[in-house]
C-alpha cells in the first residue's frame, strides 16, 4: 500500500480512512491536511499510521498518491503555492473540475484522476467511479467496494450528475414520513417504517440478474396501490422534469462553471469547507 494523503478531511475523506484502515488489517501510512481539524484529529487518535500534518505541502511531501477532497469553489485557495512532483499520483473528488483545469492549477505532470468515492466505502461496498483508469488508483478503489473506471470525462460526468439525486432520494422518504404524520402517525413510528420499508425494498437491488424496469414490474400489481401511485405521481411529466434537470446539472458539470444554488454539483461543506456527499 502506497503513503496516502487527504487534503480535505471532511465526510468523504474520513470514509475513505476509515475503509482503508478498519477490518483489522495493517493501516497504510495516511497523512491528513489539518483541514477538518477535528475529524483528522480523531482518525489520528483511532487508528495507528493516520498522522495530521502541520500543512498541505507536509501532506504532499509525506505521501505517494495524493487525495484531493476539499469543495470545489476552495480548491484555489487550498492548493494555492504547493509543489508537487510528477512522480506522485493526484486523485480528485472535485465535482465540476476538469482534470486540465486542476493540471493547470497544480502545475504538475503528475497523473490526475477523477473518482466519485460514496460514503459508503468505508464499509467497502461501494463501487467508485475513476477517470481514467489508472492502476495504483484503481487498486485503491478496488479495497473500497471496486472501482468502474470510464474512458473519458464526458462520461464521468454524466455519472457525477447521477450522485446529485442522492438527496432528492432522501427527500422523499422524508415526504412519506411527514405525509403519514399528517394522518396521525407518530412521527417516530412512520420514520421507522419508511426506513425499514425502503431498505428492505433495497436488498433487490442486489440482484443484478433483474433490470431495474423489470424490479418495478415484479413488485406491483395490476391496479394494485403501487401502480396507482407510479402512474399518477411518477407519470411521463414529472420523469421528463427529472431527466432536463439532470441535463442541466450535467451541463453545468461539463462546462466546468458554477452551478446555480439549486443543483450546485459541489459536495455540501462540512463546517471545516470539506467536501461532504453529494
Amino acid at each position: 500500500m502506497q503513503r496516502i494523503g487527504v487534503i480535505g478531511v471532511g465526510e468523504i475523506g474520513r470514509a475513505i480512512v476509515e475503509g482503508l484502515c478498519d477490518e483489522g488489517g495493517t493501516s497504510p501510512g495516511i497523512f491528513l491536511s489539518p483541514r477538518g481539524a477535528r475529524t483528522a484529529a480523531e482518525l489520528s487518535e483511532r487508528y495507528e499510521g493516520v498522522r495530521v500534518c502541520a500543512d498541505n505541502q507536509e501532506v504532499v511531501d509525506r505521501s505517494e498518491l495524493v487525495i484531493i477532497a476539499v469543495r470545489r469553489q476552495d480548491h484555489h485557495e487550498a492548493l494555492a503555492g504547493l509543489e508537487l512532483d510528477d512522480h506522485k499520483t493526484v486523485v480528485s473528488l472535485l465535482a465540476g473540475v476538469a482534470i486540465d483545469d486542476l493540471r493547470r492549477t497544480l502545475a504538475t505532470g503528475a497523473p490526475i484522476v477523477r473518482a466519485i468515492p460514496l460514503p459508503a466505502v468505508r464499509e467497502r461496498r461501494s463501487a467508485t467511479v475513476t477517470c481514467p483508469s489508472h492502476p495504483v488508483v484503481d487498486s485503491l478503489f478496488q479495497q473500497l467496494g471496486g472501482a468502474l473506471p470510464v474512458e473519458d470525462e464526458d462520461a464521468f460526468n454524466v455519472f457525477s450528475a447521477l450522485t446529485g439525486t442522492l438527496t432528492a432520494h432522501y427527500s422523499y422518504l422524508a415526504t412519506l414520513t411527514s405525509w403519514a404524520a399528517g394522518h396521525g402517525i407518530a412521527s417516530d413510528t412512520a420514520d421507522r417504517y419508511v426506513r425499514g420499508l425502503f431498505r428492505n425494498v433495497g436488498r433487490s437491488l442486489d440482484d443484478g440478474t433483474r433490470p431495474l424496469h423489470r424490479l418495478a414490474a415484479d413488485h406491483e400489481t395490476p391496479g394494485g396501490n403501487n401502480e396507482r401511485i407510479r402512474t399518477t405521481w411518477f407519470d411521463p411529466a414529472n420523469a421528463t422534469a427529472l431527466k432536463e434537470a439532470l441535463d442541466g446539472l450535467l451541463a453545468d458539470l461539463r462546462q466546468e462553471r458554477p452551478a446555480g444554488p439549486a443543483f450546485s454539483p459541489d459536495r455540501p461543506a462540512g463546517r471545516d469547507g470539506s467536501a461532504d456527499p453529494a
